[in-house]
């Protein structure tokens, strides 16, 4: 067992060094001889300082860094909470917006509207007689997209189609192209009364979105 070190520094040495001394005894049945021997340690102190314990109680650094970067991560949870709970309801301007009201009675017959839905437009038309029985008088196998006109128009009188060809998207004509419907300018598409596709790239009709009739006159609607 070692006894109690002896602690001095180095003066020779540039580097500033601890040389610890540690003596250890003879063991008890020799008590008549005098066995010493010195076991010196030296550290090297010339790349660090040694700091001792903080005599104030204040908190270091490292506790520091530590608790604000709790602080961080229950602040940042508690804030994507809040932002679930506030996305879970619409608000007022994006009800609005999901949907639009339209008067109808405000369309005349043979006339075609455009208005905005959604950032798209939407056609809207007033169909005469002859053009209902042209359209339900097309013979559904001739169609690259087969639909019936009464799959597409809640009222036969009303037309209510995306203004979006479904070629490349962009925005047909009214009125226009060989089958009296719209006619895309882009690519050369051609759609019938009823918006369905008729000759040119297009692949399927143009989309009817979801709509329904706010009264039995059928005088407003409301698309979405």
């Amino acid at each position: 067992m070692a006894s109690a070190g002896v602690f001095a520094r180095s003066p020779a040495s540039p580097k500033t060094r601890i040389i610890i001394s540690l003596t250890t005894p003879t063991p008890p049945h020799h008590h008549h001889q005098t066995n010493k021997q010195t076991i010196k340690h030296s550290y090297d102190e010339s790349h660090g300082k040694r700091y001792a314990p903080n005599p104030d109680g204040n908190k270091s650094p490292a506790v520091l860094v530590q608790a604000g970067g709790r602080f961080f991560y229950a602040t940042a949870a508690r804030l994507l909470a809040l932002k679930f709970i506030l996305s879970m309801g619409a608000a007022a301007d994006v009800l609005a917006l999901a949907s639009l009201e339209v008067d109808m009675a405000d369309i005349a017959e043979g006339q075609t509207v455009t208005i905005k839905w959604r950032g798209k437009p939407v056609f809207i038309r007033h169909r005469t007689e002859a053009e209902i029985a042209e359209a339900n008088a097309v013979d559904l196998s001739s169609l690259r997209d087969p639909q019936a006109d009464a799959d597409r128009a809640v009222d036969p009188k009303y037309l209510v189609v995306l203004g979006v060809c479904t070629h490349l998207g962009c925005v047909p004509i009214a009125g226009a192209g060989e089958y009296n419907g719209w006619f895309c300018p882009c690519h050369g598409s051609h759609y019938d009364i009823s918006g369905r596709i008729r000759k040119g790239p297009a692949p399927l009709n143009l989309e009817v979105p979801e709509y329904r009739f706010l009264d039995e006159e059928h005088g407003k609607a409301v698309i979405g």
